[in-house]
């Protein structure tokens, strides 16, 4: 059995799972987790559907209660605690039921009115960055438009610690891009933040630590600055000739021949030293692939 501890800020471990297990009947969600998040770190959480994400999650939540072991956050045992732990916490599930026929901005303001928050500007504010129309039924709404509601409610009580389960499903990149500025000021204002995720520039660019769950099991849980040091991309290049292929032939690039002068370009880092490299030669085509955070793990363990 592995605990992972990972140390970001060398402060105390705010979010806690000890040997945490879920099973349902004679399946078994979530085996012996062991898990310790610092304050002030946002918290990447990956995995294949139905790999034990938001099981792990319904648990720190205090939804469902483990079958043994135990979740923690901020001291408060998750099952035990959990009013305390509703109102320390800002939680976007991954599928969001809201209150049928009431608009985004009556559904908001009773959830204002439920934190005692008196002061509900911030829902104004949010809608605007978001490009939310407040006055639509949330019945009508699509689902990006809905995960913003989700998105704003979790926000809204200005938490100490936000738990936000797959934060992007529905929204398109530009709205993405909110997103990730949105959770780059709250890392700014010291928040502790998990996030269950799939897109590596999501987590790349907002997340301190990731860890990937597997079947029920954490396999691997690493800092983000040590994979950005490792991280394999590929493209794909089609060369005027063979001979402008060998031109990048090097230690730098590695080369897979997919056809006739098509090749599988994998190099490591920024995409511009590969553009410097293809200056010198002929190319027809290039298309650029991003790695995916599975991949880039699993290439980090398999070399280490």
């Amino acid at each position: 059995m592995t605990s992972y501890i990972l140390r970001c800020k060398g402060l105390d471990s705010l979010i806690q799972l000890s040997n945490l297990t879920k099973k349902y009947g004679n399946k078994t969600a979530i085996q012996n987790l062991q898990l310790k998040i610092e304050k002030e770190t946002v918290f990447g959480y990956l995995g294949p559907n139905g790999a034990g994400k938001t099981t792990t999650i319904r648990c720190l939540m205090g939804f469902i209660k483990p079958t043994s072991g135990e979740a923690e956050i901020s001291g408060h045992n998750c099952w035990e605690d959990a009013q305390q732990i509703h109102s320390l916490v800002g939680y976007l599930p991954g599928e969001i039921h809201f209150i049928e026929h009431m608009t985004a901005e009556q559904y908001l303001k009773l959830m204002a009115d439920l934190n005692q928050i008196t002061n509900t500007s911030a829902i104004t504010d949010m809608a605007d960055r978001l490009q939310l129309p407040l006055n639509i039924l949330i019945d009508k709404m699509s689902k990006g438009m809905k995960q913003k509601v989700g998105l704003i409610q979790s926000f809204l009580h200005n938490p100490e610690i936000l738990i936000l389960d797959e934060p992007t499903s529905g929204l398109d990149p530009l709205m993405q891009q909110v997103f990730i500025e949105m959770i780059l000021e709250e890392k700014e204002k010291g928040k502790t933040i998990l996030i269950s995720s799939h897109l590596f520039n999501e987590v790349e660019r907002t997340c301190d630590v990731v860890s990937i769950i597997r079947e029920g099991e954490i396999v691997a849980v690493e800092n983000v600055s040590n994979l950005k040091r490792i991280k394999q991309n590929k493209a794909t290049v089609v060369f005027k000739s063979d001979e402008d292929s060998q031109k990048l032939a090097t230690n730098d690039f590695e080369l897979k021949k997919l056809s006739q002068n098509r090749y599988e370009v994998t190099y490591q880092g920024d995409v511009n030293n590969l553009i410097r490299a293809l200056a010198s030669t002929e190319i027809e085509d290039l298309e650029l692939h991003h790695a995916e955070l599975e991949d880039v793990f699993m290439h980090y363990y398999n070399n280490r």
